[in-house]
């Protein structure tokens, strides 16, 4: 009998200022229109909640969560692509939804686009559901993509 390997183990931590060579690599080979070296620096100065997801000792993938009156705001949320389908995403989704919850959120808003299916299926099965639509949202080779506004209720514990 064949006894499937073990996934080597990850970890997730918070984002440093060291990490950010390594962020904005996944950034530029994930996106036709990434974000700059120097806005995942900002995010680190303005106090966001930046971790990234540590695999086999480099940077695997990242997320970016703002909180701000009692709403929360996941900004990127991104996986190295030949770590993909192998749940990080959904693991950095959780440990920002934990986040959000922790600092007493009751509700977290996100944008996509229509077009990336894969986090859709994500986030609908974290419970989010589309509430708006923002035209012409993202930049794309022809013209402007729109982006599907998603949000979800965070349930407070006491």
């Amino acid at each position: 009998m064949i006894t499937p390997m073990a996934e080597p183990p990850s970890t997730i931590r918070d984002m440093g200022h060291n990490d950010l060579a390594a962020v904005s690599d996944i950034e530029r080979r994930s996106y036709e229109f990434p974000w700059s070296q120097g806005v995942f620096r900002d995010c680190l100065l303005a106090g966001y909640q930046s971790i990234v997801l540590i695999r086999e000792e480099r940077v695997a993938g990242y997320g970016i969560l703002s909180v701000a009156a009692g709403e929360a705001h996941i900004l990127n949320l991104c996986i190295e692509p030949e770590f993909r389908s192998h749940g990080y995403g959904e693991r950095i989704l959780d440990e920002l939804l934990f986040r959000a919850r922790a600092a007493s959120v009751r509700e977290i808003f996100l944008e996509v686009r229509p077009s990336n299916e894969t986090a859709l299926a994500l986030y609908r099965k974290k419970g989010f559901h589309q509430v708006a639509n923002r035209p012409a949202y993202y930049q794309a080779n022809k013209g402007r993509e729109d982006a599907a506004v998603l949000a979800k209720k965070l349930v407070i514990e006491d």
